[in-house]
């Protein structure tokens, strides 16, 4: 392999020749600048495997010389060099496609080596076509599906770079989209992965409550509190702790929280002795902060504490592309011997998800359960998606005579019991059966919209009570009535599965 060709961009001279003397060392060829000019001069007139840039030079800043290197020189891998003040800048850098970034002052003799070693390769890889995506593995590990998307891949890349260092990191997003799961995807790769990761909801419990959960309280704090009880600040120690949704937190806990943020010390309720604590922080929420914050329901102090990195995660609406790929992995998850019609696949795709993949994942849980064959068809997916499709498709698909309505609407279930599919395979082939389930699942859902839209009778969809009593019914009996099992994959509380079942008379009989 040929030399490892560096580009030191710092005004110190001592800074310059620090580097110069390291890396010469382990056997890179380093080449120096002190400002813009000499730094453009550099990189006309060769090629460099990687640059370390200052973020703050006399005549220029880093995310100039940044922009600059990447539009000459794809592959040369940027590491900014800053300090801990401008580590937001730093992170914005890494957005417009920096590799790393230093801290100031360079304490870690063998972490500067082994970055700027792992720099060279990533941009020897890209030369040479070998693109694999570091964070694919630890991505794997959590069950994090991150899809196509270049958003999404962007948002996943950033979060792996920031992942490895000790800063405090804020998760914005709509309910549903994967906030926990990215905060687990973090933790897993980050220095702390061995140590415990806990996740708090700081809107499901009462302010008391959530205090001595945080904190802890100290043996006769109040009535109940018959010993002393640890909160999750200890028992996180050396780990990671999610707050999530935080904007739903009271004023009175997010006073506490700043203390924290700011001392590293807290005190269990009814203690008096403050209590260190070692815990990198992951807030997460789906209240625009910032909105919060005009209207007085959140401290500005406590956001700029949280608000080092900001990670926005999109809606799934915005990302169509990879709702196949979600799809098929929530089925494969529960019965891998199940696939996805292409008609059902296509109201998948077309349906606006306001619950995103959290809303996905619970719709495939009643498919896979309502599923009696190894096809997921359009049917399973229940009347929301049904009917959310055929508006979407418009009602001017399938012809009829006003007040008149055709005297038999085929449903694709009955188009199933009716003939079997051996019978059906036989004669047609897989192929062509498949089209033809897809068409009539199609069929179907138009001609029911334009059937509701227009008044007529007929064959109407069940209602969702029905439809609800049908899919836990079924359910319960695939489970065999295990309570915990089945309440899992329907994704409800199991106090919410017996109410449902005393609702609905349901017995085991």
């Amino acid at each position: 392999m040929s030399q490892i060709q560096v580009l030191i961009i710092d005004d110190e001279v001592d800074v310059c020749t620090f580097f110069r003397r390291l890396l010469t060392r382990k056997g890179y060829a380093v080449t120096t600048a002190a400002n813009e000019p000499e730094a453009l001069r550099a990189v006309e007139e060769q090629s460099f495997n990687v640059a370390m840039v200052d973020l703050k030079l006399p005549d220029t800043d880093g995310l100039t010389l940044l922009q600059m290197i990447k539009a000459r020189q794809p592959a040369c891998e940027v590491i900014l060099m800053t300090g801990y003040s401008t580590i937001k800048t730093a992170v914005i850098a890494m957005q417009l496609g920096a590799y790393e970034y230093l801290e100031k002052p360079f304490d870690n003799i063998a972490e500067i080596e082994a970055l700027v070693e792992k720099a060279a390769s990533h941009g020897l890889d890209i030369l040479q076509g070998r693109t694999g995506e570091e964070w694919s593995e630890v991505a794997r590990a959590v069950g994090f599906q991150v899809g196509t998307s270049p958003s999404m891949r962007r948002l996943v890349s950033l979060a792996f770079k920031i992942a490895a260092k000790d800063i405090t990191v804020l998760i914005q997003g709509k309910t549903g989209t994967g906030k926990e799961v990215l905060s687990r995807f973090i933790h897993a790769a980050s220095g702390r992965a061995d140590q415990p990761f806990i996740a708090v909801n700081c809107g499901a419990l009462p302010e008391n409550l959530l205090e001595s959960e945080l904190f802890g309280h100290e043996k006769g704090a109040f009535t109940g509190a018959n010993q002393t009880r640890r909160g999750i600040f200890e028992l996180a120690d050396h780990g990671t702790l999610l707050l999530d949704e935080i904007g739903d937190a009271s004023p009175q806990i997010q006073v506490k929280l700043l203390r924290v943020l700011e001392t590293g010390e807290f005190m269990r309720v009814g203690g008096g002795k403050p209590i260190k604590t070692d815990v990198r922080v992951i807030a997460a929420t789906n209240v625009d902060l910032e909105e919060a914050i005009r209207e007085k329901t959140f401290r500005e102090d406590l956001y700029y504490r949280l608000n080092v990195v900001r990670l926005e995660i999109p809606p799934l609406r915005s990302r169509a592309d990879d709702i196949p790929l979600l799809s098929e992995h929530f089925v494969r998850q529960l019965n891998p011997g199940l696939r996805i019609s292409q008609g059902a696949m296509r109201l998948l795709r077309d349906y606006n998800w306001p619950g995103n993949i959290r809303e996905l994942a619970n719709v495939l849980r009643r498919a896979v359960v309502l599923c009696s064959d190894d096809t997921i068809l359009p049917g399973h997916l229940g009347n929301t998606l049904l009917s959310g499709s055929a508006d979407s498709a418009g009602t001017d698909a399938v012809p009829a005579r006003s007040g008149q309505a055709p005297d038999i609407v085929v449903s694709l279930e009955s188009f199933c019991d009716h003939y079997s599919r051996a019978e059906v395979l036989e004669k047609l082939g897989a192929d062509e059966f498949d089209r033809m389930l897809d068409s009539l699942g199609a069929l179907e859902s138009r001609l029911l919209s334009v059937m509701r839209d227009r008044g007529l009778g007929g064959h109407t969809p069940r209602g969702l009570k029905d439809t609800e009593e049908e899919t836990i019914k079924k359910a319960l009996e695939r489970y065999q009535w295990n309570i915990t099992e089945t309440a899992r994959v329907l994704g409800i509380g199991r106090n919410t599965l017996y109410r449902k079942i005393r609702q609905y008379n349901l017995s085991s009989s």
